[in-house]
């Protein structure tokens, strides 16, 4: 299974990319919240994407789905664990940023959800139901654009707050979690970095 692709950008189309790796040319399928940060991208600069890897029986032929960040691509499953959306509905659906989309989850704002592509209200009450309580640490994301050069004493007691009160880690244990994570990585600089490195560190021990 494909979980991460670093190559060239060979082609871009309005929702998929081809990515050369070590002479493949991958076809990835790109939300709109991604396709927007490869603006400035031009064919031939450098490129790597956390890969969402999709292949059933109904649907032999593999889909590869590209995220920026391994938080991005845990949210993408989260959301599509919800009943009636698949992955290439979930693709389409996520135009705005992940951190406005899990705060109308918390918030159980269904106006804001409908502004999804394809999402209407009885679909939006379904992720409300599915997801609600699931959601701190993804509304995080809005302190990458909020804060230029966040403090990592301000990000880390936000991390630490969603460890504790959203995913049940005692104090002590996430305290560790998160100066483990600094100790591995002394250029974290945002809230969704200092996840990813959190969630590298417990891979790597088990």
């Amino acid at each position: 299974m494909i979980g991460y692709i670093e190559g060239k950008l060979l082609k871009k189309e309005e929702e998929r990319i081809l990515l050369l790796a070590n002479q493949v040319g991958y076809e990835v399928m790109l939300p709109a919240i991604v396709m927007q940060t490869l603006k400035t991208k031009a064919i031939g600069d450098s490129l790597s994407l956390y890969i969402y890897y999709q292949q059933t029986e109904r649907q032999p032929k593999p889909v590869l789905i590209g995220f920026n960040s391994e938080i991005e691509k845990e949210f993408f499953q989260y959301f599509v664990s919800v009943e009636a959306i698949g992955p290439l509905k979930a693709v389409k659906a996520l135009n705005i940023p992940v951190s406005e989309i899990a705060d109308a989850i918390e918030s159980e704002d269904v106006g804001k959800l409908k502004n999804l592509k394809g999402i209407g209200a009885r679909t939006a009450q379904k992720i409300i139901a599915t997801l609600g309580g699931k959601m701190g640490k993804f509304t995080l994301l809005q302190d990458v654009k909020q804060k230029e050069n966040p403090v990592v004493e301000d990000f880390a007691e936000q991390v630490l707050d969603v460890l504790v009160s959203q995913l049940g880690h005692k104090t002590p244990e996430a305290k560790q979690l998160i100066a483990d994570a600094i100790k591995r990585n002394s250029d974290i600089s945002t809230p969704e970095e200092l996840f990813d490195e959190i969630y590298r560190g417990d891979k790597g021990q088990n």
